[in-house]
């Protein structure tokens, strides 16, 4: 990922996997977007504020855009990552 100066940001990346797209903070797993469905991982997606930062960047929302349509179910909660990997 890039700041919004054009810099890479270390430890933010967006995996391209055939039509599957992942964002990924250090080595965890927050977000899958497949099929117009995004799922975010239940455990790490309101991790951090730099976490959130990039999580916002990746689903082009706010973060509060993100609270609402994980309360109202829009973005399940899933364990995107076996074994529990910690950020």
């Amino acid at each position: 990922m890039r700041s919004t100066k054009g810099n890479i940001v270390p430890n933010q990346f967006i995996i391209t996997d055939g039509d599957v797209e992942y964002f990924q903070s250090y080595k965890t797993i927050i977000a899958k977007y497949i099929d117009g469905q995004v799922y975010l991982d239940a455990t790490h997606w309101d991790y951090s504020r730099t976490t959130s930062k990039y999580l916002n960047r990746f689903l082009n929302a706010t973060s509060q855009e993100v609270k609402e349509r994980v309360a109202m179910g829009d973005y399940p909660l899933i364990n995107l990552n076996e074994g529990d990997i910690k950020c």
